[in-house]
């Protein structure tokens, strides 16, 4: 693995991937069409290359595209991958959609970062604000090996280490636990349940509540109340009324089906939703 091409690289998940292939010694073929990405490319010091010369030379295809572009640009592109190059996604949403080439002998890689955790114990003021990770806070990540030798995952976690880093675990998933992690856990279930998180403070600072009141009490919270949940210390439990009010809230606030979000043709319904091409 000595060449690899950044599809999308100047755009916001392809500069932060540019930023750490550049440590390294791959050769990196930076593929933009966009004027301001290409601007972007430039502010590094990073010349732009042609796709039809740089994809036919690269062992490594990373997809730094949105979702809903990805089957177009791939399949425009379909000729130039060379035979046994790998197309490293980073979701999985175009894979199980069926967007990508049907091509046996490319290796298709998904890999998807946890981002950095709450309870991840940084120090230096800036990892602490790393909220996506990928330049100074440790995290972990999420690998899949969709098609393609088995000796070629290795390659691909090691290309992921390095676009994610500093990375700690990367764990190994099949493509459709991969789903299940996002959209389905990170997105529909927790990305909703923290959208009435905010929603409910803004309603406490409604009826009258100080904000900086409403805020503080809610991020205090969420802390010991995911140490709670996930068991992060000694005697974690909630209180008997805390456990009243959960019990009494889930029936108002959840519908008693809300798990299937989990069965497969919803999240493929989603993924659908997800991938489809941006109306003109």
């Amino acid at each position: 693995m000595k060449t690899i091409a950044l599809l999308g690289a100047g755009g916001k998940m392809g500069c932060r991937i540019a930023d750490n292939l550049r440590k390294t010694d791959w050769d990196v073929r930076h593929i933009e069409v966009s004027e301001r990405g290409c601007a972007a490319l430039a502010e590094r010091g990073l010349k732009v290359a042609a796709a039809d010369k740089a994809l036919p030379e690269s062992d490594a295809v990373i997809l730094a595209l949105p979702d809903n572009r990805i089957r177009q640009i791939t399949h425009a592109h379909e000729a130039q991958f060379k035979s046994g190059a790998m197309l490293i996604a980073l979701d999985i949403a175009a894979p199980l959609a069926g967007d990508l080439p049907a091509r046996d002998d490319l290796t298709y890689f998904v890999t998807h970062p946890c981002h950095p955790s709450v309870f991840g114990g940084e120090t230096n003021p800036v990892a602490q604000r790393d909220f996506f990770g990928g330049t100074a806070a440790k995290q972990n990540i999420v690998c899949s090996l969709v098609q393609g030798p088995e000796e070629a995952y290795a390659i691909g976690e090691r290309i992921a280490r390095v676009i994610y880093a500093p990375v700690v675990e990367a764990h190994r998933c099949t493509a459709e636990h991969m789903a299940i992690l996002e959209p389905v856990l990170s997105e529909t279930v927790l990305g909703t349940c923290l959208t009435i998180v905010g929603e409910a403070i803004q309603e406490a600072v409604r009826r009258g509540v100080p904000e900086p009141a409403a805020r503080d009490f809610v991020l205090g919270h969420l802390k010991v109340e995911l140490g709670i949940v996930f068991r992060l210390f000694a005697g974690a439990t909630f209180s008997d009324g805390a456990l009243k009010a959960i019990d009494d809230a889930k029936k108002v606030l959840f519908q008693p089906d809300w798990k299937r979000v989990f069965e497969r043709r919803e999240w493929m319904e989603s993924i659908r939703r997800i991938t489809a091409p941006p109306q003109n």
